[in-house]
C-alpha cells in the first residue's frame, strides 16, 4: 500500500503551494521564485521541522509532478534549435561539462569521498529546464537571441544526462534500462504515425477537434493517460520514465499542431497549479536535513562543482556570440539542477552504489542552485522597460 495518499499530508501540501503562489502575487519583485517557496516550506512541513508529514505521504502524485517537470520542458522545447548554432553550442558545452565532470569525480572517487562515480558525475552536468521554465517565461527571458541560447542549453541539460544513465544502467547488467529507452524510441515514433493518420478531415479527427475544448478535452486527457501510463509502466519515477516523459513532450507539441498553444495553456493548469507544486513540495519534505547538517561542507562541495563544471564552460563557448552578462544568465541556467538529481539520489540509494551522505549533499547543492541562480538571472535581466503609454485627451 506504498501508494496510498495521506489526506492530511496533502492538504497541507496544497496550502503550501496556495501560500506560495500568494505571496509571489503580492510581492512581484521578491527575488525569489515560487519554486524556492514550494522547497522551503516541504523542508518546513518535513519530518525534521514540523513533522506534519513525510514525502512518502504523496510520493505518487509528487512521481506525477515530476513527469509533468519533464513533459512541459519538452513541450517547450523545439527541436530545430539543434540545426542552428544555439544547439550546437549547447551540445558541445554539455560534452564539456562532461569530460570536466567525469575527471573532478574521479578524483573526488580516489579520495574515497565519492562512490557512485558516473552517476555523481553526470549529476554535476544536469540543468533544470522545467523548473525553471516558469520563472524564465514569466520575466520574459525565453524570446529573442538570448532564450534560443537558454533553451537549447536547458533542453540538452536535461536531456543527455537522462540518456547516458540510461545507457549506464544497461551496462550495469540492467538489460530492462536499454529495452525501455528503446521503448520510449518507439513510443516517439507511433505518435508520430499516429499524427499521420489522423488526417484533416477524417471522422477522429473531427471527433478530436469538437472535443478539445469542451467536457471531453480529448487531447488533455490523452496526455494525462500517457503520463501516467509511462510511470506506471517503468515502475514509479525511474529515469526511463523522465525520458519518456520529455520525448513525450517534443513529440507532442508536433502532435497536435496548430492546436499547441492552446494544450500548452491546460498543461500549464492542470500541471503548475497542482502536480508541479506536490512534487517540489515533496522534494523538500524529503531532503535529509540531518545529514547535510553533519557534512555542510560536501553541500558546498558539490554546489561549487555545479557551477564551475557546468556552468564554467558557457562562459568560453558563448564568448562571441552573447555578451558579459548575458554568458553570465546562460552558466547559471545551465548550473541549475533538481529534479534528475532527485531521481538519481533515489536511484542510487535504491541500488546501494551511492553514499547516503552524498545523496543528500547532492539534491541539497541542487535545492541550493534552485534557491540562488534564478534570482540572480532575474537580477542581471536589465533590459530596458517598456515605455508608459502616452494618455489621450478625449474629444481631441
Amino acid at each position: 500500500m506504498d501508494d496510498v495518499v495521506s489526506i492530511d499530508t496533502l492538504a497541507a501540501v496544497a496550502a503550501v503551494s496556495l501560500v506560495a503562489a500568494v505571496v509571489v502575487g503580492l510581492f512581484p519583485r521578491l527575488p525569489v521564485p515560487q519554486v524556492v517557496l514550494l522547497l522551503a516550506g516541504g523542508m518546513l512541513l518535513g519530518p525534521h521541522v514540523l513533522d506534519v508529514g513525510a514525502a512518502q505521504d504523496v510520493r505518487v502524485l509528487a512521481d506525477v509532478g515530476l513527469g509533468f517537470v519533464f513533459l512541459l520542458a519538452g513541450y517547450e522545447l523545439d527541436l530545430r534549435l539543434f540545426r542552428e548554432d544555439a544547439g550546437r553550442r549547447a551540445v558541445l558545452a554539455w560534452f564539456v561539462s562532461l569530460g570536466l565532470a567525469l575527471g573532478v569525480v574521479g578524483v573526488l572517487a580516489g579520495t574515497g569521498l565519492v562512490r557512485a562515480f558516473l552517476p555523481v558525475a553526470l549529476g554535476l552536468t544536469t540543468t533544470a529546464l522545467g523548473t525553471l521554465l516558469p520563472v524564465l517565461r514569466e520575466k520574459g527571458l525565453l524570446g529573442g537571441r538570448l532564450g534560443r541560447y537558454l533553451l537549447a542549453t536547458g533542453g540538452v541539460g536535461e536531456l543527455f544526462p537522462v540518456l547516458a544513465i540510461a545507457v549506464f544502467l544497461g551496462t550495469e547488467g540492467r538489460l530492462t534500462a536499454l529495452l525501455s529507452l528503446a521503448a520510449v524510441g518507439l513510443l516517439a515514433l507511433v505518435l508520430d504515425l499516429l499524427r499521420r493518420g489522423v488526417r484533416e478531415g477524417g471522422r477522429l479527427a473531427r471527433v478530436v477537434a469538437a472535443g478539445q475544448d469542451e467536457t471531453a478535452q480529448i487531447t488533455l486527457r490523452a496526455t494525462v493517460l500517457l503520463l501516467v501510463a509511462l510511470i506506471a509502466v517503468t515502475d514509479r519515477v525511474h529515469l526511463d520514465a523522465v525520458l519518456g516523459a520529455f520525448l513525450a513532450g517534443v513529440v507532442l507539441r508536433r502532435w497536435v499542431g496548430a492546436a499547441a498553444p492552446r494544450l500548452e495553456a491546460k498543461l500549464d493548469a492542470v500541471g503548475y497549479g497542482f502536480f508541479v507544486p506536490v512534487f517540489f513540495v515533496a522534494s523538500g519534505m524529503a531532503l535529509d536535513l540531518a545529514s547535510i547538517a553533519e557534512a555542510p561542507l560536501r553541500l558546498l562541495l558539490f554546489f561549487g562543482l555545479m557551477l564551475a563544471v557546468r556552468g564554467g564552460p558557457a562562459l568560453l563557448l558563448y564568448r562571441r556570440v552573447l555578451p558579459p552578462r548575458q554568458r553570465v544568465q546562460t552558466a547559471l541556467v545551465s548550473a541549475t539542477a533538481l529534479p534528475v538529481l532527485v531521481a538519481l539520489a533515489e536511484i542510487g540509494l535504491r541500488s546501494g552504489t551511492m553514499l547516503p551522505e552524498n545523496a543528500a549533499a547532492l539534491v541539497g547543492a541542487g535545492v541550493l542552485t534552485v534557491l540562488l541562480f534564478p534570482a540572480l538571472v532575474v537580477t542581471l535581466d536589465r533590459r530596458p522597460a517598456a515605455p508608459a503609454p502616452v494618455p489621450t485627451v478625449e474629444g481631441g
